[in-house]
């Protein structure tokens, strides 16, 4: 009995042992990462860039608003 539950457990242990993923699956899982995460870095950039070009856009906004401000209070004093 000891016998057959022995090899019942090496049985099952190397049945474990075979159905763990194969190289192939192991490199398109880790094609797969790298393409999740230089997606993940693209939209990271994406982001940055907007918020700069809307910091910039408001930034710009602010100078024109000073320069009409500016305009106007010397059309004010001829």
């Amino acid at each position: 009995m000891k016998k057959l539950n022995l090899l019942l457990l090496a049985g099952a242990v190397a049945l474990m042992a075979a159905c763990g993923p194969s190289a192939k699956e192991k490199a398109e899982k880790a094609r797969q990462d790298s393409i999740r995460i230089a997606d993940s870095i693209a939209k990271v950039k994406a982001y940055e860039d907007s918020v700069a070009a809307a910091q910039a856009a408001a930034e710009q906004a602010r100078l024109d608003s000073i320069a009409k401000a500016e305009e106007a209070q010397k059309a004010k004093k001829k």
